[in-house]
Parts: C-alpha cells; structure tokens; sequence
C-alpha cells in the first residue's frame, strides 16, 4: 500500500512550499540527488527532501520510488536550490533530465543552461507572474 504524507500548508513561521522533483532515468539517479539534497547545509536547514512512493501503473508489480517531495520554510533560496540541482548534475557520468513542479508549474533541467536555471528558479519564486516571455514551462 501506497502512503501519502498530508503536507501542512503552514507552520508557525509562514508558509510552506511544497516541490516535487523527479529524475530520468530513474534508477540509482534519484537515490544519488536524495543523498546530495540532504548532505547540503543550507538545505537541511531550510527544507525536507522524502522520496515519494507513486502507485504500480497497468502490469507494473508494486509501488515504484520516483520522486523527491521537498518541503520548504522560510528562509530557503530558490536560487541556492536551483544551483545545487546544477552540482548536482555536474557530477553525474551520464546524461540525466531533472524535472522540478511546484502547484501546476513544470520546469526541466537537462544542459544545465543559464535559461533553465533562471526558469527553475522564477518557477519557485513566485510561478508564471515572473516569467518574461510568458511560455508554457
């Protein structure tokens, strides 16, 4: 069975933000940036990164590990963040596409290009308002 944990909508200190992150390929990938989230000081200060079971699609055998759930606080730095999902990347031997939600907002980082990183980071300051071109994410 399939757990769900009910995220607070807000704590005593201001509002949460709630960032679903997921890796292609999945593999050891997600467990690799799970370890590399919770190692960084200012994260661990700022937020909590959990993997996310999703339930088994059609054929599938169970629950399948997928996604990292990232609750934020106060304080934390959307830019810090987006900069070290890029470290991240840097360090990785293959190709890998890390697609970052928050709410109905998408936004992908696969080059590591300074677009993608000031798409993810606009996303998770604040969503379309602060995109100037006004594109689908």
């Amino acid at each position: 069975m399939v757990e769900t944990a009910r995220i607070p909508e807000r704590n005593e200190w201001g509002i949460y933000m709630h960032v679903e992150i997921r890796v292609e390929p999945t593999d050891d990938e997600l467990h690799s940036l799970l370890t590399w989230l919770r190692r960084d000081p200012d994260l661990r200060r700022t937020a909590s990164v959990e993997m996310s079971e999703q339930p088994p699609r059609a054929g599938e055998m169970g629950a399948v590990a997928d996604i990292l759930q990232l609750v934020t606080e106060n304080g934390w730095s959307a830019a810090n963040f987006a900069l070290t999902l890029v470290a991240w990347k840097q360090t990785r031997p293959r190709a890998s596409r890390v697609t970052v939600q928050h709410e109905e907002l998408v936004a992908a980082l696969t080059d590591c290009s300074d677009e993608e990183i000031a798409r993810i980071t606009r996303l998770l300051q604040g969503g379309r308002q602060n995109d100037e071109e006004g594109s689908a994410w």
